[in-house]
């Protein structure tokens, strides 16, 4: 299998030996040494509680092999017969080999190990071929992929069964992942979101760890050959095209150690240049079979998938409240007007209370002009009441809510907003907002950080890449900040636009968001529809007393009524910290303990 495509910021950096106990914001070996190291005594608990399971579904661990480093091929070998779950096999194919220690160690473990089957295939036939023979091997219910020099530590195996076993309706699983050097050492870890079919569309989630039902893998007739480098990439894509959402699990764990070297993309993404032709081919197949007009390209830490626009592109309502700020509305509006390539916009332009000569002139000077539209509107400043007002006078078929303080930096920012916001099952559409210093203001919102939510790589510097790539991807958050929001109007005046009521300043975009995806729509976040955000420079920041009470109010409002989703947001993960935007690791992680009672969801019961 290949690995990720992905452009890890640091690379691989050195790993500290690890400290006695764990202390917050200590190193991640520290962080392993005492959340992600089971106990010798652990261990064997756990091979007593897999006895007593209803069921203990066969995994057949399928690995492709081809003149390999002999130690790391030793060494993947070994890590899955150290696995705390019994009921495994391992089906390794060896692709005419030329190495005749290979061939001769293998053999070895053939003979000495009635759990290894063994293929010597005649001729080389790569990746895709060699695979479908091991595939051919497999008798278990379900496929885990391991390639020849990775490593799976001693719960990986015990956590896909557990899955399986307490969702019976399961039919794809992935897991959390770190990398590995030649010492041992492990470092670059990726916690990853749930399932995320926009990010998936930008990386391959399920490599790795992937595991798949095998029914469903010969459902789709295993892997392409003719996609060698990311076969694993498509089969997943295949696989995916053919489940329920509710049917892909991930565990929030790192269950695969990939091996760091020359040759592998986790040291470098340019390492195999096929994969990446390969992987555009397999997203573009993917998106012909779904009837989606999208082409995908590659780019540093993925793939960036362009949805092609309507032949004819709809009206789009441009919302944008104010009260005063001459300068900082007519920054704003120049932008949009002098770089904006879309061609079929209005902007209604929200007058709350004006009484500044010089910004009264200015409006009137924009109503008079064909495209503007400006109202007027003189009650106590509440933002939603204030766009929902407009809204409800917006000719567009699209509306998108715009502070005054945004200014544009790429021209396409509104065509890439509306090509998402109108691709089926999207609800609001979000934008990479950054500082006026270039830093990230914005790049989707994270539930519960800083007790209700907070901006997802927030004073990253723009180049930087993220956690597992994420800064620079399009993907699904549970929410995105309405300071610069595209949306159906459809959509917006159904679920009855911004909660006034309850919400009438802060959160308001949040808890939109999040009524969307209780309707069933997910919200998508874009790296390339990019602007800037001059933040609070208009009203100021939220630190007089009566704002406070307010701001208390209404986050006591939101917790009530989302309480368990800001606990555990699915587009972020359990290891992560809840402290702040920067993805830095959770002291103690908010994962169930490995031995934790097991529980079993019939279908049913699924939401």
């Amino acid at each position: 299998m290949t690995k990720p495509l992905r452009w890890f910021g640091e690379r691989v950096r050195r790993v500290q030996h690890a400290l006695r106990g764990p202390r917050p914001g200590g190193s991640y070996a520290e962080w392993i040494a005492a959340y992600d190291t089971p106990s010798r005594a652990m261990r064997a608990d756990l091979r007593r509680t897999v006895a007593g399971w209803p069921s203990r579904p066969m995994i057949s661990v399928l690995m492709p092999s081809y003149n390999g480093h002999p130690a790391w091929l030793r060494q993947a070998i070994e890590s899955v017969r150290a696995q705390i779950y019994p009921t495994w096999e391992l089906c390794i194919a060896d692709d005419a080999s030329t190495s005749e220690e290979v061939r001769s160690l293998l053999q070895r473990y053939a003979r000495s190990d009635p759990r290894i089957k063994v293929e010597f295939r005649a001729r080389n036939g790569h990746i895709s071929a060699a695979s479908n023979s091991a595939l051919a091997l497999c008798s278990g219910e379900w496929i885990v992929l391991l390639d020849h020099d990775d490593l799976l530590p001693p719960h990986a195996l015990y956590c896909v069964a557990r899955e399986i076993v307490e969702h019976p309706d399961a039919r794809m699983i992935y897991s959390d992942e770190d990398v590995i050097d030649a010492e041992g050492r492990r470092d670059g870890p990726y916690f990853k979101p749930d399932w995320n079919p926009d990010l998936f569309r930008s990386q391959n989630l399920f490599s790795h760890l992937g595991a798949y039902q095998k029914q469903l893998v010969e459902e789709v007739g295993g892997f392409r050959e003719g996609l060698e480098g990311s076969q694993d990439y498509d089969l997943a894509l295949r696989c995916m095209e053919r489940v329920e959402s509710t049917q892909i699990r991930h565990v929030p764990r790192v269950l695969y150690h990939w091996r760091a070297h020359e040759q592998s993309t986790a040291q470098s993404s340019d390492a195999k240049p096929y994969a990446q032709l390969a992987a555009e081919r397999a997203l573009n197949e993917h998106f012909q079979r779904l009837g989606l007009k999208a082409v995908a390209e590659t780019v540093r830490e993925g793939y960036c998938v362009r949805y092609a626009p309507p032949e004819l592109p709809p009206l789009v309502s441009l919302i944008i409240p104010t009260r005063n700020a001459a300068a900082l509305v007519r920054q704003c509006i120049e932008s949009i007007v002098d770089k904006t390539t879309y061609p079929h916009y209005e902007i209604l332009l929200v007058d709350n209370g004006s009484d500044d000569p010089e910004a009264l002139a200015y409006f009137a000077s924009l109503g008079a002009q064909s495209g503007f539209t400006v109202i007027r509107d003189v009650r106590p400043f509440n933002y939603s009441a204030l766009n929902n007002h407009a809204v409800a006078r917006a000719r567009g078929e699209l509306v998108a809510l715009v502070n005054n303080d945004i200014e544009v930096v790429s021209p396409e920012w509104l065509g890439e907003m509306v090509s998402l916001a109108l691709q089926p099952g999207v609800g609001a559409v979000g934008a990479k907002l950054l500082f006026p210093d270039q830093s990230v203001q914005h790049a989707g919102v994270l539930l519960g950080v800083g007790g209700i939510a907070g901006h997802a790589h927030k004073h990253f510097e723009d180049w930087r890449p993220g956690h597992g790539g994420r800064a620079q991807l399009i993907q699904s958050f549970s929410a995105v900040t309405a300071a610069c929001l595209v949306v159906r109007k459809s959509l917006y005046e159904q679920l009855g636009g911004l909660d006034e009521v309850n919400l009438g300043v802060a959160f308001n975009d949040v808890d939109f968001c999040l009524r969307l995806r209780e309707a069933g729509y997910r919200n998508v976040w874009t790296p390339y529809a990019e602007l800037l955000h001059h933040e609070s420079a208009t009203r100021g920041t939220d630190v007089e007393a009566e704002a406070r009470v307010r701001l208390d109010k209404e986050a006591a409002y939101m917790r009530e009524r989302w309480g368990n989703m800001l606990a555990a947001d699915p587009a972020y993960n359990p290891n992560l910290t809840l402290h702040n935007e920067n993805f830095g690791l959770a002291w103690p992680p908010r994962v169930a303990p490995l031995d934790a009672p097991l529980r079993i969801h019939s279908p049913e019961a699924r939401p």
